[in-house]
């Protein structure tokens, strides 16, 4: 079963429990998948559903960030639990030391030195870990990898 026939499994399960708000995030899921079959005229595989998921979680973090700044707790709390349900649709995220291993060994098959060559880099192990962690963190590891 592909991960957006699960994502509209689980959105009949949530009908059926009568749990709005999981059923809420799961249909903004759902329309953010249809929108960008319609705008790019594709079926979305499991690597571009993982992708927006992983966006509309970014989203989710920003939101939170500023709610809080604003001392807006209950808003903040709306987004933290869309972000808990959209974050089942994640595969197993890599460890800091995972990422910083897949990030030492891209640097050396690509011979790559300095921070001249962070974009080369960067498109590489995007290329390779996108959706199994956090973009941040790997910009990071690359960073450091390349400075050291």
């Amino acid at each position: 079963m592909s991960l957006k026939d699960q994502i509209t499994e689980d959105m009949k399960t949530a009908m059926r429990a009568k749990d709005s708000e999981r059923l809420g995030t799961i249909r903004l899921l759902l329309a953010a998948l249809k929108q960008k079959e319609v705008d790019e005229r594709v079926v979305l595989d499991d690597a571009a559903v993982v992708a927006i998921v992983d966006k509309l979680i970014k989203q989710r973090k920003d939101s939170i960030e500023a709610f809080e700044k604003a001392e807006r707790k209950d808003l903040a709390d709306k987004e933290a639990a869309e972000l808990v349900v959209l974050q089942a649709y994640l595969p197993a995220r890599l460890s800091a030391e995972e990422v910083m291993a897949a990030v030492k060994a891209i640097v050396a098959e690509l011979g790559a030195s300095g921070p001249g060559d962070m974009g080369k880099v960067m498109g590489a192990v995007k290329a390779k870990l996108a959706g199994k962690a956090d973009m941040g963190q790997v910009s990071a590891a690359v960073k450091a990898a390349l400075a050291g």
